[in-house]
């Protein structure tokens, strides 16, 4: 199988899709992070010293959705058309369940925008109750769906 991010003298190089087909696409990517029952409280109660975790986790993630072609070496800028962030409060583990859809019409998917999304919203939450819990673990940081595209439709 040949690589695409490969040139043929195997250089690192970005896909050209100047070729391809402009459609809509749309990924929704989604990942969990599990703590301690204070972390947590501080956070659902508005409590954690660093301000609103919640709130600034979503703007976090959509920043991150925004700059994902900045922060992974091979994936284009795109100009996205929307991107939706939903954060679950999940009290049996204690924790949250993030999910970010990130949409275009254009050349290329919004699969990494979408993953990029989740990380760093997830990796927020983290920085701003660290004080309180270390111990927290990011995990399933997913794909979800995705639509369009030469390759199709895809759901988990």
């Amino acid at each position: 199988m040949k690589l695409t991010h490969l040139d043929e003298h195997d250089r690192p190089k970005m896909v050209d899709v100047s070729a391809k087909k402009a459609t809509t696409r749309v990924a929704v990517a989604s990942g969990m992070i599990t703590m301690n029952r204070e972390a947590y409280d501080a956070i659902v109660n508005e409590k954690a010293k660093k301000g609103p975790v919640v709130q600034t986790a979503v703007i976090a993630a959509i920043m991150g959705t925004k700059k994902t072609g900045e922060l992974i070496p091979m994936c284009h800028p795109l100009n996205l058309s929307g991107i939706e962030c939903d954060i679950e409060e999940l009290p049996q583990l204690p924790g949250f369940k993030m999910s970010v859809t990130a949409k275009l019409t254009g050349q290329t998917g919004v699969e990494m925008e979408a993953l990029t999304g989740v990380s760093i919203g997830l990796l927020t939450i983290y920085d701003m109750v660290k004080a309180i819990d270390k111990t927290m673990v990011i995990h399933h940081v997913q794909l979800e769906s995705k639509q369009g595209g030469k390759s199709g439709n895809y759901q988990r």
